[in-house]
Parts: structure tokens; sequence; C-alpha cells
């Protein structure tokens, strides 16, 4: 059933949207409309840039392995086409009737101002029609083992369809998924190509399986979506800067647009906040949208802000917020919540951190023990046999200090900052490489993780602190005293410097490597400082609740 022609392309101003943009900021989805080439000179973040590249390589991998499977049932379009030639492709497969097409482009609309491509259209045999089906480079599912549940997702066999309820997964919310899958549903709508079973399906990073989404609830939170980003892009709709987590990344935080007609640049985001003390400064993304709904608009007013707190607040206690804008109203990077702070202290301490890329591998686990930097690393390109010689090396290593401690009577502690990393990579690690030298198994892992002997020290920071700027290691230890000697250091930057390191794009670089040691170090070191600092200085540098209290 075709869906009803919109108004005609006359009445809007010419916009196209893709559903990439149903997901994220509002006002950046305006500013880029209004400034299209204004960004243009402007330096894709690097890790932008390797989570896209990453993501091509995988379509490819899973485009290889379909279509080498049943090469007869498949159409694939040609990518170095031009789009309307591309269109026309992918048209001409679905009026033929074509099985399976991969890499297909539906023809732009005009008048919705829809566009959009699919990795997979897969004809639904039983009810006519296609089925879109999306490949990503993230997870959609996560093991589970066999047990009665409430919901067990569908998925299919990603060579033959048959979708089944699935006892072996289970599902991992992901909205842009699905709003992807009713952006393209919509798109063959319009041609009657749609299959009326009102499905789609993803094929995510391990790519075992087709988990199958029902787009029946989607398709209406989707359409008052597009109806409200279409608007905005079309500038029908006015917009605010409001800070979310999308600002990390985002150009315009930094950068403000050509003030019209004037070659002026108008403030960025940041400065535009900061000029209004916008209370999304202090309480950001859905957190701002909760108290500009009792009229709290500034930083000021929340800091003000006596009496009960609202009803339908729930990020946290309400008062530790208030204090977090009287906070940055005085400029305070920290707020001691007790009037004491400690850390878990032992007669052995060993910081570590690791280096992992994308969800290839770790390659270097640091520690720092006595003042010493040790590195366990490879420099094979992930993923590597040889990623598994060195985590073992670096685990004997570690349980081999630990033995030593404890039998010279001495308490032993690990720390690292932020664990969900280093406890993912372990636990992986343990599973991929199991039966070699050096690697323990999963019950020997879950019980060194699950012992007060490993320390978070970002825990402890969470639990004793609040923190107006962000608790990221890289704004508190500054506060201790810390520093790292590359000013570029960071998680984003560090995936360039491995890639140059390890010659994935050209001949290697080895001082990318020295570069990553160096980073590395810093990251363990600043573990160390910050806990000294907790130790001995913090209750005395730090203000405490009852400082901000009214």
């Amino acid at each position: 059933m075709r869906s009803p022609a919109p108004a005609s392309a006359a009445d809007f101003r010419i916009a196209f949207l893709d559903a990439r943009s149903l997901i994220g900021c509002r006002h950046r989805l305006r500013l880029d409309a209004e400034n299209p080439g204004v960004l243009a000179e402007v330096r894709e973040d690097p890790g932008v840039q390797q989570r896209r590249d990453a993501a091509t390589a995988h379509r490819g991998k899973v485009r290889d392995e379909l279509v080498a499977a049943a090469p007869a049932d498949w159409v694939v379009i040609d990518p170095e086409l031009r789009g309307a030639a591309k269109a026309a492709a992918t048209m001409a497969a679905i009026e033929a009737g074509v099985p399976r097409i991969w890499g297909g482009l539906l023809p732009q609309e005009p008048d919705t101002g829809r566009r959009g491509g699919v990795e997979f259209l897969l004809r639904d045999d039983d009810r006519g029609g296609y089925i879109p089906i999306i490949v990503v480079n993230h997870k959609v599912t996560d093991p589970r083992r066999p047990d009665p549940a409430d919901f067990h997702p569908l998925t299919s066999d990603l060579f033959r369809w048959q979708p089944r309820r699935d006892k072996h997964v289970k599902l991992r919310p992901q909205p842009r998924d699905q709003q992807r899958l009713a952006h393209l549903y919509r798109m063959l709508q319009r041609y009657g190509m749609a299959s009326p079973a009102l499905i789609g399906g993803a094929i995510g990073l391990v790519s075992d399986r087709i988990l199958v989404h029902d787009l029946t609830n989607v398709l209406a939170d989707y359409d008052q979506r597009y109806a409200d980003r279409i608007a905005v892009v079309r500038g029908e709709l006015p917009t605010q800067p409001s800070k979310v987590p999308e600002c990390r990344q985002c150009p315009w935080w930094v950068r403000g647009p050509a003030a019209r007609h004037s070659d002026t640049a108008e403030p960025s985001c940041e400065a535009t906040l900061t000029r209004m003390r916008d209370v999304s400064l202090v309480a950001p993304g859905s957190r701002a949208d909760v108290l500009r709904l009792h009229g709290i608009e500034t930083v000021d007013e929340l800091a003000a802000w006596e009496g009960e707190e609202p009803d339908d607040w729930q990020h946290g206690p309400f008062a530790e917020t208030v204090v977090t804008a009287r906070a940055w109203i005085d400029g305070a990077p920290l707020v001691r919540r007790f009037e004491q702070v400690s850390v878990r202290r032992a007669e052995v301490e060993i910081d570590v951190d690791l280096e992992s890329y994308q969800e290839d591998g770790a390659y270097l686990w640091g520690t720092l023990l006595d003042d010493v930097y040790r590195p366990f690393v490879t420099w094979d390109p992930l993923p590597t046999e040889d990623e598994g010689r060195s985590f073992g090396e670096f685990w004997t290593w570690l349980m081999e200090r630990r033995a030593e401690a404890h039998a010279q009577g001495k308490t032993f502690a690990a720390y690292c900052y932020s664990r969900t990393a280093e406890d993912k990579w372990l636990y992986e690690s343990a599973r991929r490489f199991a039966g070699r030298p050096g690697i323990p198994t999963h019950e020997e892992v879950r019980a060194f993780v699950d012992s007060d002997e490993w320390v978070d020290m970002f825990q402890a920071v969470t639990e004793q602190f609040i923190c107006p700027n962000g608790k990221g290691l890289k704004k508190i230890a500054p506060v201790a005293g810390f520093g790292w000697r590359d000013p570029e250091a960071g998680g984003e930057a560090s995936m360039g410097w491995y890639r140059r390191a390890v010659g994935y794009d050209d001949a290697v670089d080895l001082s990318q490597r020295t570069r990553l040691f160096v980073y590395n170090e810093d990251d363990v070191r600043a573990t160390q400082v910050l806990r000294d600092w907790m130790s001995k200085r913090a209750v005395d540098e730090v203000p405490s609740l009852a400082d901000f209290g009214r």
C-alpha cells in the first residue's frame, strides 16, 4: 500500500534528511543546514573518521561473506555509480524481483526530503515487497545462557531467512537502528515495495545472525521525529544550543557560524551558553530538559533553588545538582561529599591502564610499580594472535607481584580509572586466548576483578566528589597537580597514533609508538598521583558540601 502523497515540493525550501540526522542535536542540524560548506575545511575528528573506516570495512566483509554463499541470488549495486544512476539500478533490481540486493540507494524525495541507502534489501517471498536490513559496526545483541525470560528477541540465520525466538541472546537497545529502519521502510512504502510484515533487520558487529526489529510501534515515533527534524532543516522551526554529550566532538561547540550579511563570526555554542549561563552547562542532556520544565533556565536560577526537589527528577540527588551549580559559579572544580576523603591503599600498589583499538583488541597493558613503568605490548596490527602473548605476559607478571606480596605478608592493590574497559578486555582476552601460556580462565579473572584488590579510582572519585566539569581522568588529575606531556593526549587521538604506529595506512611510524608509550605511562602515573592527593591533600584543598549549603 502506497503512503499518501505529501505536499508539493514547491511548498518547501528544498532540503534533504537521512536517517543519521534523526538522532542527536537538533541545533547542530540547523547550523549544518544553514551554513553549507562552512565546516568543509575543518579537520574531522580522527576518532569519527576511524569509526567510519571501520564500519566500511565491516560492511565489506559481511557483503563478501553473504554474496559468496549464494552468488546467483544477489545483485550488488556498483558503489562507483553516481547517485541518480545508483538509485535507478536499485529500483530496476526491485522491480525485477531480485531475491537479495546489496548496496541499494533509494530515490531522493524532494517533497518529503527523505534520502537514504540500505546495505541489504531482502525480498519477502511470503508477503511480497522488500525487508530493509542494515549492517552496523556495533553490537546489537549480547550472549545469554538459555533460561526463562519475559522476552526473547527475534533473530534469523544469516544466510537463510527463518526468524525465530532466540533464547541465546538478549537485545541491546539501539534506537538509532530502529529509526533508520523506519526511515527506509517509509521510503520503500512510497513505491509500494515495503513488505507488509512491518519488520526490518540489523546485522551487528559479531555478524552471526540477523536481529529482526518489529517496526509496528516504531513508525509513529519515527513520523513525529522526522516531521520535527525536516522542519528544522527547512528553517521552519527555531533551535537553541544546549549542552549534550555530542558537544564533545561537535565543531560548532568551539566555532560559530558566520553572521548573516557579515564576515564576522557568531559566537560558538560554548560561548553562547556561557554568556547565557545556561543551566545545561552543569546539568547537560535530559537533566536540563527537566529543569526547564520547572522554569530553571540558568545556572544562577538552579543555584538559588530552595524547597523540595521536582517530582519528576530522576537524575540522582537533586541537592547535589544545586551544589554543582553553586560550585560552577564559584569556579570550584570539585566538591567533597564527606568530611574525610579516603581511598584504599596497600603496601604493594600497581597502577594499570590499557590501550585498545576499536573492537579489534587490546594491544597495550601499561603498569606502574615502585615508580617504574612497564608496558606489555604487541605491535602486530590488530586483530592478531600475538595479542594473546602480550596479554599472557601482563597477567603473569601482575599475578606474580600479587603472589609475592601475599607471601611476604604485605597488602596488595591494583588500580585503574574507570574499570569498564579493563574488565571487558580482561574477560575478552581470557576467552579469546584460552589455553595459551599465561592466559587465565574466566573464573580466575572474575575472582580478581571481584576482589577488593582491584580498585577503580573513578568509583572512588564518583562516590566522594561532585564534579561540575566532569569526572574523566583528564578533568580530575589536573586538580591533583598532574599534567600530560602530550597536549593532544586523549583516547580519540590515540586511535590515529595507533594506526600510524602499526602502518595501517602507510609505512610504520616508530615515533607514534613512543608517543603511545608516553601517553599510556602518563595515564598510569595520573592515577598514582590522584591516589596520593586524595590520601593526603584533598580534604584541605577541596571545599565540602557544607561550604555550598544554605
